[in-house]
């Protein structure tokens, strides 16, 4: 009988390269393949992606599989980096990792990866897949700490139905053991972070070449205003860093966080101290995904609204449009209109939606 043929994505990162080694490992007939997302055309940008196709070709060489290389810059342009303007056009935070995922992992790359006659495609995702007739379910990670269930939450079940998770029972320690084990040039390459197409690049520079930005004033709720900003949209709900606001002599002493945006007035609202303004018990979704149908209207779940964050204790109420109300048992600090709600019930993520507003129940 012939192989099975698995299409891997290749970053140029050692996930991956683990990824592909194992799969080799356990007897598949493994081809690497690496997308190329994003055309840099200002030379002085920091862009990695020559430098990771020169990873992913050694790393292949290295595993002794057969490589190659896709541009997907169009489709990535239209669909995820073109929505990335618009949202921060509206003053949220959007984040271009979940929609890569659902637009470009696993939509064009995965079906040019079954004309290259693959039977399956993997990724160095740390998550698990679990194949339940009709029902693809996606399992968190076995290292919750580098669990990535979070930017997976936009994708199908339909997506799902073919997908190979080889990292999902691994911690990262272990992963880096391995790469050492298989000698992969990228053993100890560090993990990329950030938003791909910006790289190492000043981020308001960047924004500023996409998004007209205009001074204006930096009030406090109630219209006083204490400082000037350089345009709204560089900054997010809750942050403390970079507000360049000065003391005042009728001030409480406390560190300046932002309270919220006013595109439309371009003001930047600001507060002084943890003061519980910023911290609200609900929020609603627009858009939410579920990766397979659920039937409860009302249930018991845990949510993130960041990755990495400590799964918080709600309640998701299903509307009749399709958006989710979650309420939350403990308030949540900054809850940012753009970003993802994602929900689980136990091991199991249900899937996610774009954050539109937070507010008190």
């Amino acid at each position: 009988m012939s192989k099975k043929r698995v299409v891997v994505g290749m970053s140029g990162g050692v996930d991956s390269a683990v990824a592909a080694a194992l799969l080799k490992e356990q007897g598949f007939d493994v081809v690497g393949l690496y997308m190329s997302n994003w055309k840099e055309t200002d030379n002085s940008g920091c862009c990695t992606g020559e430098e990771d196709w020169s990873d992913v070709r050694r790393i292949c060489d290295k595993i002794d599989i057969p490589y190659y290389s896709v541009d997907f810059s169009k489709q990535y342009m239209d669909n995820v980096f073109k929505l990335f303007v618009e949202e921060y056009k509206k003053g949220r935070t959007p984040n271009p990792d979940v929609l890569c995922n659902r637009e470009v992992k696993f939509g064009p790359f995965a079906d040019f990866a079954r004309e290259m006659g693959a039977d399956c495609i993997a990724t160095g995702h740390y998550c698990r897949v679990r194949h339940e007739g009709d029902r693809h379910l996606l399992l968190r990670a076995k290292d919750d700490n580098k669990d990535q269930t979070y930017f997976l939450n936009q994708v199908s079940a339909h997506q799902l139905r073919d997908v190979i998770f080889p990292l999902g029972e691994l911690t990262k320690p272990e992963v880096r053991e391995y790469a050492q084990k298989f000698d992969i040039p990228v053993a100890a390459k560090k993990d990329s972070t950030g938003i791909c197409f910006i790289g190492e690049r000043n981020f308001r520079k960047f924004l500023s070449q996409y998004i007209p930005m205009k001074s204006g004033d930096i009030v406090t709720a109630d219209g006083k205003v204490v400082g000037r900003h350089d345009g709204v949209y560089f900054y997010t709900v809750g942050q403390r860093r970079g507000l360049g606001i000065g003391g005042s002599a009728d001030g409480n002493g406390e560190r300046w966080f932002v309270l919220d945006k006013d595109v439309e007035k371009n003001l930047l609202i600001v507060s002084q101290g943890e003061d519980g303004v910023l911290f609200k018990n609900a929020l609603v979704t627009e858009g939410f995904n579920f990766i397979n149908p659920v039937e409860q209207r009302e249930f018991a779940c845990e949510v993130r609204i960041k990755h990495r964050q400590p799964l918080q204790k709600a309640v998701a109420t299903v509307g009749e449009n399709g958006d989710v109300q979650i309420v939350f048992e403990q308030k949540q600090r900054a809850i940012a209109a753009g970003q993802y709600a994602v929900v689980y019930v136990g091991d199991v993520c249900l899937g996610g939606g774009v954050i539109n507003r937070a507010f008190d129940l």
